[in-house]
């Protein structure tokens, strides 16, 4: 019955964990910055360059590799100590793993996208993968208040 519950727990972490990436898109705006005005520049795409966004870092996968992992460290051996030392072992190696396996599913493929702009400031801004770029492309760069700068057509 305990690998049962653990590996529900687990299935759940997975979900819960790929619900909370949020995005990094050029595309995707946050609540806060809907109906907020931003600066925008025109420019031209000099280069690009593949990078990786690296995942998300919260307690969010280790909470979940702990629970998981002690549940099913508990269910080893027969006696009252061994199951505490194995409920103890499980949930420091499934700490671990969680919070491997949160960085590992939220992390995403990124561009690197250096804009020469019309003023003759030259920016590099990086965000997800989803829109390709090209030297040579004619684009906005739009700044919001709260600091994120994003690159559209």
């Amino acid at each position: 019955m305990n690998r049962v519950v653990a590996s529900l727990m687990a299935v759940v972490a997975v979900a819960v964990l790929s619900g909370c990436a949020s995005s990094l898109s050029g595309g995707a705006y946050s609540r806060d910055q809907a109906r907020v005005a931003q600066e925008v520049e025109y420019g031209r795409v000099e280069a690009v360059r593949v990078v990786a966004i690296e995942g998300t870092k919260s307690n969010i996968g280790t909470g979940a590799g702990a629970i998981a992992g002690g549940v099913a460290g508990s269910g080893i051996g027969s006696g009252s100590t061994t199951r505490t030392v194995g409920a103890l072992a499980g949930a420091i190696i499934g700490g671990m793993a969680g919070a491997a396996a949160e960085e590992g599913i939220t992390r995403q493929d990124g561009l690197e996208i250096t804009v020469r702009l019309d003023s003759g400031r030259t920016i590099a801004v990086v965000q997800a993968a989803d829109v390709q770029f090209r030297p040579g492309d004619r684009v906005r760069v739009l700044y919001g208040r709260d600091g994120t700068t994003r690159v559209t057509y």
